[in-house]
């Protein structure tokens, strides 16, 4: 009976651990948009769902075990960066429960798993997952991050490529509604990272990582993510396709996410600014993704 209970402890602890290798909410948050992306491409081509449940099984699988992958080996690099960091002490590369080789060994499997799983649905949609992965492990966490302020706009990069998987699957990507969905995306995550910054800016500084509002100030953050949701004003209006309820509850979000950023500009307390602007940036996609989804249903149409 001991060893039954000292055998679940141990499961529950491995899961543990590998629920923060893998950032779980950041690889659904990644795994998300190519769903949606997927499910979009099957609404303007008219495919039916039980035509393509496989290719449904490769996609979500690649994309999950690619991003699975790149954050797995982004810990892997980063583990004297996170030493310094308190939200990040709970990670095995941190307390040492999963050997360093082990994780490694990790990110090299499951980004190999996914790419190969991307092949099974199509070349194109393996391209945009590699390309993904590339620009967040290679050119974000081994090149910019330590080095340049620029480190959030290309590790924004790699996060827009995720709905262009989810569309590739079923047809090419050239399509006006996944190449805004990037833009969207691109866009989205430099604000989002920008106030994540503001609000974890003594421990950005402790670990050396030069993000923008650690090394230029807030102010200028705050400048410069007035800017980027500016940019997102007229993304709606190229989504047309969507139908008018979308094109106008995405506005409404646009504008309250405005109206939030210029708020800024005269609060005191700038933490508590950013802490709004967190929780609303990410209320912002959940909603914007929801009303694509209702965007396809027969109601709408």
């Amino acid at each position: 009976m001991e060893d039954t209970v000292q055998k679940s402890k141990t499961i529950r602890a491995y899961l543990t651990d590998l629920k923060y290798l893998v950032k779980s909410l950041v690889l659904i948050a990644n795994v998300l948009p190519t769903f949606a992306g997927f499910w979009l491409a099957l609404y303007f081509t008219n495919t039916a769902f039980t035509e393509v449940w496989d290719v449904f099984i490769y996609t979500m699988l690649g994309s999950l075990f690619i991003v699975a992958g790149a954050l797995i080996l982004n810990n892997w690099y980063e583990v004297d960066l996170d030493t310094n960091m308190a939200r990040t002490q709970k990670r095995p590369t941190v307390t040492g429960n999963i050997s360093m080789n082990v994780i490694l060994t990790l990110g090299v499997v499951a980004s190999a798993l996914g790419i190969i799983f991307m092949f099974l649905v199509n070349v194109e949609a393996a391209t945009y997952a590699f390309l993904g992965w590339f620009t967040y492990v290679v050119l974000y966490t081994f090149w910019t991050k330590r080095k340049y302020t620029l480190n959030t706009v290309v590790g924004s990069i790699s996060g827009g490529f995720t709905p262009l998987i989810g569309w590739a699957a079923i047809e090419s990507a050239y399509h006006i509604v996944p190449i805004m969905l990037f833009i969207l995306l691109f866009i989205w995550q430099i604000p989002h990272t920008f106030v994540i910054a503001m609000r974890r800016h003594d421990e950005y500084k402790a670990a050396g990582v030069p993000m923008l509002p650690v090394v230029a100030g807030f102010a200028m953050a705050k400048r410069q993510i007035l800017i980027y949701v500016l940019c997102l004003l007229p993304i709606p209006f190229f989504l047309v396709s969507l139908g008018m309820p979308f094109v106008i509850g995405a506005t409404i979000l646009n504008i309250g996410w405005l109206i939030y950023t210029i708020r800024g500009f005269f609060m005191d307390d700038d933490i508590t600014w950013a802490n709004y602007m967190f929780y609303f940036s990410l209320t912002y996609l959940s909603v914007l993704f929801i009303l694509m989804f209702l965007a396809t249903l027969p109601i709408f149409n």
